[in-house]
């Protein structure tokens, strides 16, 4: 999969010079919905026997628009966005930039600049996507900027239980800790990254060795709480559970960590990448009155998650 990477304005040079089927969106989480959007731009390209190409951005609008001071938290950054580009079979990802130059383009040049001199034959998006000036423009005004240069094809909304898919949807769900619910939206489990560090080794001391993760600043954690997981460390996936939290039992005025227990894992990885897989949610952080008490639910929620990874297998 090639990657274009566009700054407005830019050069029509840096064009691949080959007609495209061009499906747009931010495709925050690319979820069930997203992936409805690029399966019926592949459908359209293998019928015209061309590439598959997605315009996406390097960051939210929101960003440019409401002058966001914090960084946003994203479901897929940028680097996993691509990776699920890539496993759904796109030969071609014009990453834009969004600055507020592109946020202030006009909807007639920007279908020019950016649809018309990417030699789109087709344009695929969301029911729900839009373009220029504070989103002026939208599907329902495409066909007619497009002016029979390109077809225009509309996704319609995907249903999950009765509510429309959507990255807002799962943000919120994340927030409230449900993560089981998230699966179905995403078509597969939530997934983050991070790095593993040290931490205070106490896990270890209670029969409970942790990795520390230390997860992108743009990236989502669900709410704090305890979780059945998934790692992926060195190429294999280990089962466990993840506490989010300020481990309140040991004092008022912790950091928020990220500690995951591995079952049957007790090798030396710092330094490394991991990916973790956010599979239920077990319970809320607790301050326990001392660390038998601890313990004590430390094997509760151990069977729990040992009894929930089993039924993965099944």
């Amino acid at each position: 999969m090639r990657i274009i990477h566009l700054h407005h304005p830019y050069q029509l040079s840096q064009i691949d010079k080959e007609p495209v089927v061009l499906a747009m969106g931010f495709f925050d989480g690319v979820h069930i919905g997203h992936q409805a959007v690029l399966q019926r731009a592949a459908k359209k390209a293998q019928q015209e026997k061309i590439k598959l190409a997605v315009l996406t951005y390097n960051q939210h609008a929101s960003i440019v628009f409401s002058k966001q001071s914090q960084p946003l938290k994203y479901l897929t950054p940028t680097s996993q966005k691509l990776e699920i580009f890539a496993d759904m079979g796109v030969d071609l990802v014009y990453m834009v930039e969004f600055t507020s130059a592109l946020a202030q383009v006009p909807p007639t040049q920007f279908v020019q600049q950016y649809m018309v001199d990417l030699h789109a034959m087709a344009v695929v998006a969301g029911f729900d996507h839009t373009f220029g000036p504070a989103d002026i423009a939208n599907m329902s005004t495409l066909p007619q900027l497009a002016k029979d240069r390109f077809e225009v094809l509309e996704v319609q909304p995907i249903l999950v239980q009765g509510t429309e898919a959507a990255s807002t949807k799962i943000r919120a769900l994340l927030d409230a800790g449900k993560v089981e619910l998230v699966t179905p939206i995403l078509n597969r489990v939530y997934t983050t990254t991070g790095v593993v560090v040290h931490g205070d080794a106490r896990g270890r001391e209670m029969g409970f060795p942790t990795l520390n993760i230390v997860t992108p600043v743009d990236e989502r954690l669900p709410q704090d709480g305890v979780y059945v997981v998934e790692v992926l460390v060195n190429q294999k996936w280990y089962g466990g559970m993840a506490q989010i939290g300020y481990n309140v039992t040991f004092g008022a005025g912790r950091a928020q960590t990220l500690e995951i227990n591995l079952f049957n894992f007790t090798d030396l990885v710092y330094g490394e990448q991991v990916k973790i897989r956010w599979h239920q949610y077990l319970r809320a952080e607790v301050e326990f009155s001392g660390m038998p008490d601890l313990m004590e639910q430390l094997v509760l929620d151990q069977q729990r998650s040992e009894a929930y990874l089993n039924t993965l297998s099944d």
